[in-house]
């Protein structure tokens, strides 16, 4: 999940684990993936407003709709880089151990995998929630799109295209997850139809 001081991103940070928190949100944005931005999904156009490289191989860019931030955003996209070995199926898998893990502590954790065998990306979607400073209940849905890739520079590695949605306090809540069918039927097939991005 994106940075929160009770509700911790797990996107493919799940991928190093010595990746799971992320840096203090700072002013100056790095695109060091060479995307950036703005990302247009499913209408709408997604600036660059965070950046990381937490290690040389791994790279993570976040953005957002004009006039959102990252600490209060109500939909985000994501784009990861690590060089390696990987497969999405073992990148999804990772994420999946990590929700499983988290179920002791949330029991609104609930996640569906869908895999494309033609391509052999997969699709891995949850639900999970947490609370806020002031102990208001935070609700997050992603959906992550786990795919091979390979750089102009020729590094091969995995990569992440997600896409998520928030909604804070009880009443946004309760509305957000009695709509959610309705924003995974089109939101899911359209992360799977985006085209991946070039770096």
């Amino acid at each position: 999940m994106s940075r929160h001081p009770k509700l911790h991103r797990m996107a493919a940070a799940v991928l190093v684990v010595l990746a799971l928190a992320s840096p203090v949100f700072a002013q100056q944005v790095t695109d060091y993936l060479g995307v950036p931005g703005p990302i247009t999904f499913n209408g709408t156009d997604y600036a660059l407003s965070w950046s990381s490289k937490p290690t040389p191989d791994y790279i993570k860019q976040e953005y957002l709709p004009r006039g959102q931030v990252p600490e209060a955003y109500s939909s985000m996209l994501m784009v990861e880089f690590l060089a390696g070995d990987l497969k999405p199926t073992s990148m999804a898998g990772a994420q999946m151990d990590l929700l499983n893990r988290r179920k002791a502590s949330d029991p609104l954790v609930s996640m569906a995998l869908t895999e494309n065998a033609q391509s052999g990306e997969v699709i891995l979607d949850f639900i999970l929630s947490g609370r806020d400073e002031t102990g208001g209940i935070v609700v997050e849905w992603n959906a992550y799109r786990y795919a091979q890739a390979q750089t102009a520079a020729g590094k091969t590695g995995g990569m992440l295209l997600a896409i998520s949605r928030r909604a804070y306090g009880e009443p946004a809540a309760r509305a957000f997850l009695a709509s959610l069918q309705d924003l995974k039927a089109v939101q899911v097939p359209a992360l799977a139809a985006a085209e991946l991005p070039k770096f």
